[in-house]
């Protein structure tokens, strides 16, 4: 992975493709496991969409995205089935031909019997021309990355793979660092004083989580940054600011 300088931004976009994750059929996992791999070397996930298995829907929001970040991740659509149209729509997004990739049918041939190899399974060696296939350490049938837009699988298991495959392709930038400061205090108490704080460290996020543990309610404020002498700074302000409202700040480091 190359490293940015610390000013530079990188930022991504997820697109779950497929009317099951609309139906609520099924449920999306990856992405909390694509954010947090992204976060790991610095690059911002900055948008999550989900559009269903229409064409032009599916080029619209690539040809959007792939304009606005710097990656764009897309996950469905890539399997052997008439409603799998990912391939081709990433091609007409892009311009270009949908093609027989020579390599990613040797690796389907290695995979299957060949008995098992079937025009329908070969449809997962389509890719757009100029495509460069990421590895699929599960199921062999490759992802592609074309530009800026990573290609990959739905199923999580077989999506995970192909990401940390792909990872080291990536350039990163600052690493997002963290603080937690938790509390049982109300939000509402809370509210004035950090919405005050957070005028104060513009460069930080600052976000409120209430929960209920144990019967008892409480609230964690999770400060997210670059640099981390001003994520430290502002960590002290907010537990200060606990501190006077009368209660007790129990603060928490790790990376966003």
């Amino acid at each position: 992975m190359t490293q940015l300088s610390e000013e530079a931004e990188v930022t991504a976009a997820l697109l779950i493709i497929g009317n099951e994750i609309l139906s609520g059929r099924t449920k999306d996992a990856n992405l909390p496991f694509l954010a947090e791999k992204l976060n790991g070397i610095g690059v911002r996930l900055r948008e999550a969409r989900v559009v269903p298995d229409i064409e032009a829907e599916i080029i619209d929001a690539v040809n959007a995205l792939r304009a606005r970040y710097t990656y764009v991740f897309t996950t469905g659509g890539i399997g052997p089935t008439h409603d799998d149209i990912t391939s081709e729509c990433v091609a007409k997004a892009f311009g270009v031909a949908l093609e027989r990739n020579p390599e990613a049918v040797g690796r389907l041939q290695a995979h299957y019997q060949t008995t098992e190899i079937n025009e329908a399974r070969l449809r997962m060696a389509n890719i757009p021309a100029g495509g460069i296939l990421i590895d699929n350490p599960v199921s062999k049938a490759p992802g592609f990355q074309i530009g800026n837009v990573f290609v990959m699988a739905g199923v999580p298991m077989i999506m995970q793979g192909m990401l940390e495959s792909l990872l080291p392709r990536l350039r990163g930038g600052a690493p997002m660092l963290a603080r937690t400061v938790s509390c049982d205090l109300a939000e509402g108490t809370l509210a004035e004083g950090l919405g005050a704080t957070q005028g104060r460290y513009p460069e930080i996020e600052i976000g409120s989580y209430p929960y209920l543990r144990n019967k008892k309610y409480g609230v964690s404020l999770v400060l997210r940054g670059t640099e981390e002498a001003r994520l430290d700074e502002a960590t002290q302000a907010v537990a200060r600011l606990v501190r006077d409202l009368g209660g007790e700040p129990s603060i928490t480091i790790g990376y966003a």
